[in-house]
């Protein structure tokens, strides 16, 4: 069986919106077409990635054995993968520097009925067609909807591969139902915050500022976490993780420290802000560490399991 557009859809995790090429790939996107026509007139940096496949899953039940697909990858940041999972477990990984820009992947599933979740690449955009499986696949339901904001790390370069992005880590352990506004070079930047029409998140995560933490002023965290307010109200739970350990600002280390407690202070105003100390997150070894900034396989595993622990521990 071939999946039409619309059916790919309901098993296509990660998306705010979809269109459809005029050659029927489905291309799957994150933000707002106002939040991208801000980017393309701020950042060329934002503009370029904010399409990225970033967190999207391809994910159900089947007794299928085999699955396929054709993908197209029309933006490359970093290679890192595309991941087969089945039943908690990663069986296939498909490196982007091994592939063709356009191609087919095929994929030999486990027998008998089983959980099966398709990792798209974190750091590309990719876009798919033509999905097929030898038999019936079923929509799959998660948890509460959550809205994550957050700079590279969030977005997932470190770990060059898609299913170890801290995100996904966390995700698998929670299993909320995530739309991944993370973004490579992201900063506290109100004017990004947009209400989201027929998007209602049940939660949202911020992890921003190791990109800004030098600015003379906090006025843009200030100004952010105002905006946020603003826009989805002060019930819903919004959880602020302060900035990782960095082992590449020596120097500027106090620097980075003071930031935090700024944020602290500033996100710690609002009764339904709950505030994560990054630094408590990831060891404090380069080991952990692609490049002192940015969390290897290691550290971003690491990174998600401590996350979804401190997340359950304090109810939020």
């Amino acid at each position: 069986m071939v999946l039409k557009n619309e059916e790919l859809k309901k098993i296509y995790f990660g998306a705010y919106s979809f269109e459809e090429t005029l050659d029927g790939y489905l291309q799957a996107y994150q933000y707002t077409k106002e939040q991208m026509e801000y980017f393309r007139k701020t950042s060329e940096e934002w503009y370029v990635r904010c399409d990225a496949s970033t967190a999207k899953t391809l994910e159900f039940e089947t007794k299928a054995s085999k699955i396929s697909f054709d993908y197209r990858i029309i933006w490359e940041g970093s290679q890192d993968s595309f991941e087969l999972e089945s039943d908690g477990q990663v069986i296939e990984i498909r490196y982007v520097k091994d592939l063709q820009k356009e191609g087919k992947l095929e994929f030999v599933l486990p027998e008998g009925e089983k959980k099966i979740a398709v990792y798209l690449p974190a750091d590309a955009t990719v876009l798919i067609k033509d999905f097929s499986a030898d038999a019936p696949v079923t929509e799959i339901k998660k948890g509460p909807k959550v809205l994550w904001l957050g700079d590279s790390i969030t977005q997932g370069f470190g770990p060059l591969r898609s299913y170890e992005t801290y995100v996904s880590v966390a995700n698998r352990i929670l299993g909320y139902d995530i739309l991944n506004q993370g973004i490579g070079g992201y900063i506290y930047d109100k004017n990004s915050l947009m209400k989201i029409d027929g998007y209602d998140p049940e939660k949202i995560i911020v992890a921003l500022g190791t990109n800004q933490f030098g600015d003379d002023t906090m006025e843009p965290v200030e100004e952010y976490y105002e905006r946020l307010i603003q826009i989805y109200g002060d019930e819903i739970p919004i959880l602020c993780i302060t900035p990782l350990w960095r082992g590449d600002v020596e120097n500027g280390f106090p620097t980075l420290k003071r930031f935090c407690e700024g944020i602290k202070s500033i996100a710690g105003r609002y009764k339904n802000v709950s505030i994560i100390e990054g630094f408590g997150l990831v060891p404090h070894l380069s080991e952990y560490f692609l490049d002192d900034l940015h969390p290897n396989c290691l550290g971003a595993e690491v990174y998600g399991r401590n996350l979804a622990e401190l997340i359950r521990k304090t109810g939020f």
